[in-house]
């Protein structure tokens, strides 16, 4: 059975109030053909889990721009006024995570973990409302796990059952990603067939990806 749909297939699967991991760093690796669909769809109240929120007129800043999400959880907000904006002005729900927590956050979901402990943000807005928990006498942050209902991730390259490889930054959160939803659909700029790609080269199994959009 081909697991290649379109990308306003892919959008149709995320619904209103639906939680969704999108990959990228500042748009590189992000899946732009399904969130251009998003966009489009009319989706709303959505909670999103990514590194960024990229820039106003691309990849995830055009969801921002629409009002189409109601909270994200993201390392950074920087590139996108809007997004602090909406954040601002009460409208769009913010949870900052260190980069390299956002990333373990999300790897915990996806290997049934209860959470992981570190430092980082010890004493800063970050702790607020944390549990610390103290380890041979050094203490340490709670962050629990994150889980998304679809997880949107892009890849360089990938077979037709959905073997993906990643180049440069978008091996940051799409890998990790691809194992902590329920759904994931797979944008892949790169299709070769099935036998092709050197099994030692593939970061995401094709048991992982439900669908695949060219």
């Amino acid at each position: 059975m081909s697991k290649f749909i379109s990308a306003a297939e892919a959008a149709a699967y995320v619904k209103d109030g639906a939680t969704v991991m999108i990959g990228g760093f500042l748009a590189v690796g992000s899946p732009l053909k399904i969130i251009d669909a998003l966009a489009a769809s009319g989706v709303k109240n959505l909670t999103l889990i990514c590194n960024d929120t990229a820039y106003p007129e691309k990849g995830i800043g055009k969801l921002i721009a629409n009002k189409q999400v109601k909270k994200i959880f993201v390392s950074h907000i920087g590139t996108n006024a809007l997004t602090m904006d909406q954040m601002n002005q009460g409208e769009l729900e913010v949870e900052f995570c260190p980069q390299g927590t956002l990333a373990e956050r999300v790897r915990a979901g996806g290997a049934g973990l209860g959470g992981v402990l570190t430092p980082t943000g010890l004493g800063t807005v970050v702790a607020e409302g944390k549990q610390v928990i103290n380890v041979d006498g050094k203490d340490y942050l709670l962050e629990k796990p994150l889980h998304a209902d679809v997880a949107l991730i892009g890849a360089s390259v990938g077979d037709e059952e959905g073997n993906l490889i990643y180049r440069g930054t978008s091996q940051n959160f799409n890998p990790m990603m691809a194992t902590a939803a329920d759904l994931v659909i797979a944008e892949v700029a790169d299709v070769k067939p099935v036998g092709s790609l050197a099994p030692e080269n593939i970061k995401t199994p094709s048991i992982l990806v439900d669908y695949i959009v060219k």
